[in-house]
């Protein structure tokens, strides 16, 4: 069931109980939340500030009688084409689960609108211990890491589908886009290995979980991500390597012919060439002269042309 009290109400704080677990749900905190917090569960100072803070790296806090989780999951920002890293905080206690977060990952609210609206969603998810909630929240957040990757397989397949047709522009710029999103990605899904492997090498009674079970899924899971983004990675390079070896070979192509387009025209700007100087020549006066002296420069330029194709150099 949802409770929500006059304090509450103020705040952007939901609360979710069955039996004796209760899910707090915080989204966009602020310095009202994190009271709220401190008063309801005498959490440390420092990790409530660590959930104000924007600069934050993945984490696991130890104490007493809570594990305090900060963990960042990729979300594509379509505006910059890049994707960005989105921070959820995780207290997690004997009888109690705290998440705050900025309200952009859609998993996590979803679970938790479910819960709230659906008796036989809350059942599922809240029955058992806070250590299952956890792993259920998380679940959640890694699978919603594979639709992500299966785009950026997408894009990949795309540009190498069209790498090469020469007429394709704006290659280069696909090719930087996409393996800057690659390398921002890996960037966010790298730190949490360290998480996540914790949680499942060591043994947390609070949680009430078998850890190899439940995290270690997870940590297989983030292996897959993983794998994939590094297969990515190597092929984007690939494809750019290749691309840049075409444009070297139509650019020499490309200065192949327009020297020997030069080549064949060196009979007729040596004649040019003479004409243009302001003293008299040699038969100049003679009219059937300037017909032979073009004839013998065309003669003159088809021999080379036949000679630059037989060396395949045209």
């Amino acid at each position: 069931m949802t409770t929500v009290d006059s304090s509450q109400q103020q705040l952007n704080v939901r609360v979710l109980e069955n039996g004796q677990l209760t899910w707090v749900n915080v989204e966009r905190p602020g310095l009202a939340e994190m009271a709220y917090l401190k008063e309801r569960y005498s959490f440390h100072q420092l990790t409530l500030d660590d959930c104000l803070s924007t600069i934050q790296i993945p984490k696991l806090d130890v104490f007493d009688d809570y594990l305090f989780l900060v963990l960042q999951f990729p979300l594509f920002n379509p505006k910059s084409q890049i994707t960005l890293p989105s921070e959820v905080d995780i207290f997690v206690g004997a009888n109690y689960l705290v998440t705050v977060h900025s309200g952009t990952l859609h998993p996590l609210t979803k679970l938790f609108n479910d819960c709230e609206q659906s008796e036989e969603v809350r059942q599922q998810v809240l029955s058992s211990s806070s250590g299952f909630l956890l792993y259920r929240i998380l679940d959640g957040l890694v699978d919603y890491c594979f639709p992500m990757v299966n785009r950026i397989i997408t894009n990949v397949n795309a540009i190498e589908g069209r790498l090469f047709d020469t007429r394709e522009r704006g290659i280069v710029r696909e090719m930087a886009l996409v393996r800057r999103d690659i390398i921002s990605y890996r960037r966010v899904v790298r730190p949490m290995f360290d998480v996540l492997e914790e949680l499942e090498e060591k043994e947390f009674p609070l949680l009430h979980v078998d850890p190899d079970i439940y995290f270690g899924d997870l940590v297989d899971h983030l292996r897959r991500i993983w794998g994939e983004l590094e297969d990515m990675k190597e092929v984007i390079e690939s494809l750019h390597d290749t691309h840049a070896s075409l444009a070297t070979y139509r650019n020499n192509d490309i200065v192949r012919a327009l020297t020997g387009a030069a080549t064949l025209a060196l009979p007729f700007l040596a004649i040019a060439s003479l004409y243009g100087m302001n003293v008299p020549l040699p038969l100049e006066e003679e009219d059937w002269f300037f017909p032979v002296l073009i004839g013998g420069a065309s003669l003159a330029s088809v021999a080379m042309f036949v000679f630059l194709r037989l060396r395949r150099w045209l």
